[in-house]
C-alpha cells in the first residue's frame, strides 16, 4: 500500500386454487427462499378477503423492503478502480454496464481472450472458467503492446550475466514501467496479489484502462528504457544477492511488509509484499547466506533513515562508484540529505539499474528522473562484510 515506514514515502411456486375463493396473487420466485415472505403469504392463503386485503398491504411493504436489501447487496465497486472500471465498459470490454461488472469475480480465461480478441489480439483457451493470474494478464497485454521482444531482453541479460531470472522478470518489469499495476492505499493493502494469485476483474479493468491510454510516444520510450537494460560483469556474490534479489520482481508494494509470503501485520494477516526498506532487510537480513553467515548481520535498523546513517559520512559511495549489490538511498536533498531525510532505498544492479519495492511493487527501474535528482549514497554489505574490496 502506498505508504511510509521507516521512511518510504514515495469488492415456484404455481397458482393454485384457494378453498375459500380467493385469488392468490402469484409469489416472486426471487423471494421464495425467504422465511419471512412465506409465512406472510401462507397467511394470504387462508385469510377472508378483508383480512387478506390488510395482510397484502404489509406484504407489499415487506416486498419493499426485501427488494432493497437486495440492491444493497450487490457487491460495491472497488473506489480504486471505478474510473477504470467505466472506462473499459465505455470501450465495450467485460460487462454492458458498470452495474453488471461483478469487480470482485476473478477474471476467467474465456473473458481475457475476448477482451484481447477485442483489442485486436489472439490467445487460445484451454479451460474456459480457470482464472487467469496477474502475470498471465500482463504478460497478454505487454504482449499486446508489441513489447515482448523487449520483456525477453531483460531476462536474457539477466541469464546472461549469471543470474537465476524466473520467467516472469521482464514482463513484470516492462508492465510495470507501462503502469499496469496499482499500489493500493496502506489501509487496503488486503488487496494486495502476489503474480501468481488470480487477478480479479476490479484489478483486470486497471490494467486494460492503463492499456488503453497508451500512445505510441509512451511505448516507444518503454521499449527503449527495457531494451537498454544490461549488467555488468559481476562477481559470485554479486550473483548470489542480485539473483536473490531479482526472484521478488513482481511483488506488491505492502506497508512495513519484509515477506513474499501472507505476513501478520498491525494485529492481521496481510498479503506478502515489501516497503522499500522491507525489500532490502528480506534480501540481505532475512535468510542467513549459508557460505557467509556475516553477511546477514551487517544491517542492524529496519528502516531506510537507520541503515542510510549506519556508515560513517567517508565510508557513503557515490554514485559514480556503485557496484552491483550495494544499497542505495535516495533523501529528500540529494547527496546533501541526511539520514533523517533519506525516505527510500533499493539495491543496485549495475549499469545505472537498481531493483526496489516501489508504487509498482517491487521491479527494475533506471537511475534517471527522480531516482538520479535525490540519489543520495550507497553502502555496500558485500565490502563491509570481507567478502568484496
Amino acid at each position: 500500500g502506498a505508504a511510509t515506514t521507516g521512511g518510504d514515502r514515495e469488492n415456484h411456486e404455481r397458482d393454485g386454487g384457494d378453498p375459500h375463493g380467493s385469488t392468490v396473487v402469484p409469489l416472486p420466485a426471487a423471494l421464495v427462499s425467504n422465511s419471512l415472505v412465506r409465512k406472510l403469504w401462507g397467511g394470504l392463503v387462508t385469510a377472508d378477503r378483508d383480512s387478506m386485503h390488510r395482510l397484502l398491504a404489509c406484504a407489499i411493504a415487506l416486498l419493499a423492503l426485501v427488494g432493497a436489501g437486495v440492491a444493497t447487496a450487490r457487491p460495491a465497486v472497488p473506489a480504486f478502480a471505478e474510473a477504470e472500471i467505466a472506462k473499459v465498459v465505455d470501450a465495450g470490454l467485460m460487462a454492458t454496464s458498470v452495474e453488471s461488472f461483478r469487480p470482485q469475480d476473478p477474471l476467467t480465461a474465456s473473458e481475457l481472450a475476448t477482451v484481447i480478441a477485442s483489442l485486436g489480439g489472439a490467445i487460445s483457451v484451454g479451460t474456459p472458467y480457470e482464472p487467469v493470474t496477474v502475470r498471465e494478464l500482463d504478460a497478454r497485454l505487454v504482449s499486446l503492446v508489441g513489447l515482448r521482444p523487449a520483456a525477453q531482453s531483460v531476462r536474457l541479460r539477466a541469464v546472461e550475466a549469471g543470474l537465476q531470472a524466473r520467467p516472469w522478470l521482464g514482463t513484470e518489469a516492462v508492465a510495470r514501467m507501462l503502469g499496469f499495476r496499482i499500489n493500493h492505499p496502506r489501509e487496503q493493502d488486503q488487496l494486495e496479489l502476489q503474480v501468481s494469485q488470480p487477478i480479479t476483474r476490479a484489478e483486470a479493468a486497471y490494467s486494460i484502462a492503463a492499456y488503453l491510454e497508451l500512445d505510441e510516444t509512451r511505448v516507444a520510450a518503454v521499449r527503449a528504457e527495457a531494451e537498454s537494460f544490461s549488467l555488468p560483469p559481476l562477481t559470485e556474490w554479486q550473483r548470489v544477492v542480485l539473483s536473490r534479489a531479482l526472484r521478488f520482481v513482481g511483488s506488491p508494494y505492502v506497508w512495513a511488509g519484509t515477506s513474499e509470503r501472507p505476513q501478520a501485520l498491525f494485529g492481521k494477516t496481510l498479503p506478502g509484499g515489501f516497503d522499500c526498506s522491507g525489500f532490502v532487510w528480506r534480501v540481505y537480513k532475512l535468510q542467513a547466506f549459508s557460505a557467509a553467515p556475516e553477511l546477514s548481520r551487517v544491517l542492524a535498523g529496519r528502516t531506510s533513515y537507520a541503515m542510510s546513517g549506519e556508515v560513517n559520512p567517508s565510508a557513503r559511495i557515490p554514485r559514480e562508484s556503485l557496484q552491483p549489490g550495494d544499497v542505495v538511498f535516495f533523501g529528500s536533498r540529494g547527496a546533501r540529505s541526511k539520514p533523517s531525510e533519506v525516505g527510500h532505498m533499493g539495491i543496485y544492479v549495475g549499469n545505472d539499474w537498481f531493483v526496489h519495492s516501489s508504487r509498482f511493487g517491487t521491479t527494475l527501474t533506471y537511475l534517471t528522473g527522480w531516482y538520479e535528482k535525490t540519489f543520495a549514497w550507497g553502502r555496500s554489505p558485500l565490502v563491509e562484510a570481507g567478502l568484496e574490496y
